[in-house]
């Protein structure tokens, strides 16, 4: 017996069956044409396809695992087709047939190949909307951080809901961006929904730089979503460190005008500054009238530098402005009666001299600047400021001044009466070694024959207080001071005279 059957006559029908039906990737061209090995080998190549390509990924098959497995068909329908050229089928007995079902099981690689379409669509889906997710999360996050640690975040997020919506439009993802921009905005402005509005500003802000990087159809309503928010909120933080004395409400204010010029909160902007003017000026006259100057001097300058033209405001803004720095001006002085009052003389003395140099026609200048001798007095003698001078002038008691010094002196005094005068150094005279002035006989301004600076004036009876000052170098000499209890009946004699030694000033002597 020959050792296998004789070939069958050549069948181009059933080669070119054998073929289409190992095109299958199931090997049933070489199953017909009994080849169990090379069937095999057919379905661990699409097994392994299988397990490479499920379950779907976004990014697809591999390309190099579909070149093998396409150039492995090919290789199995040609292989196949020279088999079955000469040998018969074990089924179906007729070649037609056989035609008919590769034809027919050709559906299989190529409804595979739609189906994982469909999966790797949906695999992407997924992808896309945990994207969304992930921003979803972003979001929740940084909302529950103050705004300057959050931006970050919120910037991130805002990236891929554009991302989802410009580079995957037709995506369910994308379907929903819409949505998520609007709680987008809700969630970054909560602040304004609590009335925290100064901690609203940043966020508001930042949310109208949005449409810079997300296109405005997209945004839609919400593109000017902020702008009424934010004018609220720059208004009413603002308005409240008006009141409270904050610093940064010149700047919130100066965004609002030049932001929202025409807007209801820019028109409100000019009667909240009057307001707190008025309210500052009626305060100098209050317990703490240095604190209200001190306020009113802070308000000229702020309000001057509030741009308030494009708003329409400029003009009533500067007259603000003035009237703030005039109540400043004028409040000096009561400022400075309160200063001495509480025994600082040194500040009592500057605000008076402000006083005096910047209201030149005032009805408290004259008595302004007697409390300013007396505070000079006072800083030597303290005891000279236990009340507060008068405008009061004259007495009965004569007092005359002598100057034994070169260099010229101010006097100045206080008591009953307040006043100052200067007289010239005296050129023959020189200054007194401080030694000198401890011996038991000595006496200034008592060479005979010498004429002395001097003045005499009229005096009350009761205790003045005399302070001498050189004018020559105020920085190397110290006042002296002369305490006088002035009775009626006697006629005093007042010398000025320079020492030096231990230190050099200016002395004096009775």
């Amino acid at each position: 017996m020959p050792s296998a059957p004789p070939p069958a006559p050549a069948d181009g029908g059933r080669a070119a069956a054998v073929g289409l039906l190992n095109l299958s990737g199931l090997g049933l061209g070489y199953a017909l044409v009994r080849r169990p090995l090379l069937t095999l080998v057919c379905w661990v190549a699409t097994a392994v396809l299988l397990l490479v390509a499920l379950p779907a990924d976004p990014d697809g098959v591999p390309s190099l695992a579909l070149a093998l497995y396409a150039a492995l068909l090919l290789a199995a329908a040609v292989h196949g087709a020279a088999v079955g050229l000469r040998t018969r089928l074990r089924w179906p007995p007729r070649t037609l047939v056989a035609l008919a079902l590769g034809v027919l099981l050709l559906a299989v690689p190529a409804g595979g190949a739609v189906l994982y379409d469909g999966a790797r669509d949906e695999a992407t889906e997924q992808m896309l909307l945990d994207r969304l997710d992930g921003a979803d999360h972003l979001v929740e996050a940084a909302s529950e951080q103050p705004f300057d640690k959050a931006e970050p975040d919120y910037r991130r997020a805002l990236k891929a809901y554009d991302a989802l919506a410009t580079d995957h439009a037709g995506s369910r993802a994308a379907a929903r961006v819409p949505d998520r921009l609007h709680d987008f905005y809700t969630t970054v402005g909560a602040s304004y929904e609590r009335r925290r509005y100064c901690d609203a500003v940043p966020a508001l802000k930042y949310l109208r730089t949005v449409p810079r990087t997300v296109d405005r159809e997209r945004l839609g309503s919400l593109a000017h979503w902020p702008d009424d928010r934010l004018a609220t909120s720059l208004y009413s933080c603002a308005s409240d460190g008006l009141t409270s004395g904050d610093a940064e409400w010149p700047g919130l204010f100066g965004d609002l005008l030049t932001t929202f010029p025409q807007s209801e909160q820019a028109a409100k902007v000019e009667p909240a500054v009057k307001s707190a003017v008025g309210k500052a000026v009626k305060e100098v006259d209050g317990d703490e009238p240095c604190t209200a100057v001190s306020r009113l001097e802070g308000l000229s300058a702020q309000i001057t530098d509030l741009p308030g033209e494009k708003a329409g405001v400029g003009q009533a803004l500067a007259k603000d402005a003035d009237r703030a720095g005039r109540g400043a001006d004028e409040g000096a002085y009561d400022c400075g009666v309160d200063q001495y009052k509480d025994k600082d003389f040194d500040a009592a003395l500057d605000s008076m001299n402000d006083f005096v140099k910047n209201n030149k026609h005032h009805k408290n200048r004259a008595r302004a600047q007697k409390i300013a001798i007396a505070a000079e007095v006072a800083q030597t003698v303290p005891a000279a400021g236990k009340r507060l001078p008068t405008t009061a002038s004259g007495g009965s008691i004569s007092v005359t001044v002598k100057n034994d010094s070169p260099d010229d002196i101010t006097v100045l005094y206080t008591g009953p009466v307040t006043g100052s005068f200067t007289l010239k150094g005296c050129g023959s005279c020189s200054e007194y070694d401080w030694g000198s002035t401890l011996s038991p006989g000595f006496e200034p301004c008592g060479k005979s024959g010498r004429d002395y600076p001097q003045r005499t004036i009229s005096l009350p009876v009761g205790t003045t207080y005399f302070v001498h000052k050189s004018r020559s170098d105020a920085t190397t000499t110290t006042p002296s001071s002369d305490t006088a209890k002035l009775r009626p009946g006697y006629v005093y004699t007042e010398c000025a005279y320079t020492t030096r030694g231990l230190g050099t000033g200016t002395g004096t002597g009775a």
